[in-house]
């Protein structure tokens, strides 16, 4: 990307404020305007009181009179000045606002209609893509706010104070034309030069950001291993790599910096040195007030130009970063496919045919995939962690799409359907759910925005999370991000139950919750699987017995199918993982405990 290029893409941003950006232009050229009052006054002023001086009808009742018209035209100048100073900057500001607004409101509709692959990759972490978009609307909107109040203006005001020194005399004029590009040249090199150093600072901004919410999410583990010297040595590394590399660019900017204030005093002292010599020759038209006036004319040339780099500085950086900005607002490859298929009634027969499926990072999930889910009816999948199966729950919610092969619902190929509707149409329960900034109702409400509250605290009830909120200082109204993580747990189930989807699917839903908080969901859960779909992913003895169609997983292939009973009378993966199952849960031991007990109150 160029400066071209992001004017482009700007310009779609900048079309709703069209009445802005005219007052605001109106107001640059008023201002550039005035900014060449002071040379001319002064020239008439130099003039006029050298003449007054030298005169036999000197009086100070004309120097008097001299004084005050330049008195009441530069006061009157300053006030009429900041006026429009202030309506451009206020009219300036309020543009960039505005279109700071609609980029960041842009990119959060953007990535809202993305693929669930589009976040799944490395160079699309929480953390990168954060900063990604905050520098790009940042850098964006601070270019706006650079080229009609900073840049606009003093161009204008250039243009006016060279046209007004070549009016005055075509020497003088191209004396100070031939410094400009001189100037331009000198910037020119510094923004190539340093552009590759740009490059790498963004990139250190983005995983210094990562990298520090890596820290924050994982304070835990950092600190129960007692790796926070490694931790800090890998921030050490980073923070040098970026301050290095920050020095490296201030180093070259100071030199050319330096050079260019060479180049503009040097300009000055020929504009003196010229004027002086066309004044003392006699050249017509040229005064002792021309010298000042060329000065100060001069001066309105330059003084923007010095003024340039900081501009051309923030314009390198809006390249920079508005090209990781707009790789993620103009990624349509990226854009979540939907068909139109919206039926009247979903009944939940899911057929997967010979299906592939490779994650962004290249890891190969699913390898020759067949397995069919039979409406009204309890499946489970099973399997060692990573063998596929919450993978198998994302293809059928279509966060992706399969390498090949076929995945349908009720006959129609997934790709066909309206995936809005489908996603209305199916519940779905992970074993870490997310919660919203907001209070317990919003996040239980979030099922169902426009669920009553007695349908919220029925939820609540049967995710048996009611009692707990109820006593709570605030009630519902407590932070939702307070509680305990396996009353989350609860809220996302309560979300599912107030949802009332035909489809429903579970990975590891009571995962996290204790063993009475556990029986009391199952419980809830039977009651809510009566004549549905139900996918449950689970290492639960209870809940997997109670399936009646059961696919064993390994390693991405499909091992076995059938009832939980034939399974386990066949052997293989599905017996290997209940006997497990009931070794860990020392069932014979707990056997022995709950018959004594029993025998106790006999």
């Amino acid at each position: 990307m160029n400066l071209i290029n992001l004017f482009k893409k700007i310009l779609p941003y900048v079309k709703p404020y069209r009445f802005l950006v005219a007052i605001t232009l109106f107001l640059t050229l008023i201002g550039s305007l005035l900014a060449q009052v002071n040379a001319v006054v002064l020239d008439w002023t130099v003039d006029s009181i050298n003449a007054l001086v030298g005169s036999p009808e000197f009086t100070w009742g004309k120097a008097v009179k001299i004084l005050t018209i330049v008195s009441i035209v530069l006061l009157g100048k300053e006030i009429l000045r900041a006026g429009i100073s202030f309506a451009q900057r206020n009219f300036g500001e309020k543009l960039r606002i505005n279109i700071s607004q609609r980029l960041s409101l842009g990119v959060v509709e953007r990535i809202l209609k993305y693929r669930m692959a589009f976040f799944a990759r490395s160079e699309n972490a929480p953390g990168m893509l954060q900063a990604r978009i905050d520098q790009g609307a940042s850098s964006i909107s601070r270019t706006i706010q650079s080229f009609f109040i900073d840049l606009l203006p003093m161009i204008v005001s250039s243009v006016l104070a060279l046209v007004l020194i070549f009016a005055a005399n075509l020497y003088v004029g191209l004396t100070a034309l031939a410094i400009v590009p001189i100037y331009f040249w000198i910037t020119s090199r510094q923004a190539k030069k340093l552009k590759g150093s740009r490059k790498n600072m963004r990139g250190f901004n983005e995983k210094r950001s990562g990298s520090i919410m890596n820290i924050l999410e994982s304070m835990n583990v950092v600190k129960s291993f007692n790796r926070e010297e490694i931790e800090m040595a890998k921030q050490t590394e980073l923070q040098n790599g970026f301050y290095g590399n920050q020095m490296k660019i201030r180093k070259a900017s100071f030199g050319y910096d330096s050079l260019k204030s060479f180049v503009s005093q040097t300009g000055t002292v020929l504009i003196i040195i010229l004027t002086s010599y066309l004044v003392l020759i006699g050249y017509p038209g040229m005064t002792i007030g021309k010298i000042m006036y060329h000065i100060m004319l001069f001066s309105n040339v330059t003084a923007p130009i010095t003024q340039l780099q900081r501009i051309f500085d923030d314009l390198n950086d809006a390249v920079i970063y508005a090209e990781g900005y707009f790789d993620i607002v103009d990624a349509d490859n990226e854009v979540e496919p939907t068909g139109g298929y919206k039926p009247e009634k979903v009944e939940g027969n899911f057929e997967m045919k010979r299906v592939d499926f490779t994650y962004p990072n290249g890891t190969k999930a699913l390898h020759n995939i067949s397995l069919r889910v039979d409406s009204g009816k309890i499946t489970a999948l099973v399997g060692l962690s990573g063998a596929g199966k919450s993978t198998i729950v994302n293809l059928l919610d279509k966060f992706y799409e399969p390498d090949c092969g076929s995945i349908t619902l009720d006959g129609v190929d997934l790709r066909e359907w309206d995936t809005r509707f489908l996603r209305e149409n199916i519940g779905l329960v992970l074993q870490k759910n997310h919660i919203f900034d907001g209070s317990v109702e919003e996040n239980i409400r979030y099922g169902k925005p426009g669920a009553t509250i007695e349908e919220v605290y029925e939820a609540a009830r049967k995710a048996s999370l009611y009692d707990q909120i109820i006593a709570l200082p605030k009630g519902f109204d407590t932070a939702a991000t307070n509680l305990s993580g396996g009353q989350q747990q609860r809220v996302a189930i309560a979300r599912m139950f107030l949802k009332n989807p035909p489809i429903i699917f579970l990975d590891e839903p009571t995962a996290s919750l204790d063993a009475i908080a556990t029986e009391q969901i199952k419980n809830a859960i039977d009651a809510i699987k009566q004549d549905r779909t139900v996918i449950i992913i689970s290492h639960s003895i209870s809940q997997i017995i109670d399936s009646e169609m059961v696919y064993a997983l390994k390693e991405g292939h499909l091992e076995q199918s059938g009832t939980p009973d034939e399974l386990y009378k066949k052997g293989g993966v599905y017996k290997d993982i209940m006997d497990a199952s009931a070794r860990s849960l020392n069932i014979e031991k707990l056997a022995q405990t709950i018959d004594f007990s029993d025998d106790d109150d006999d």
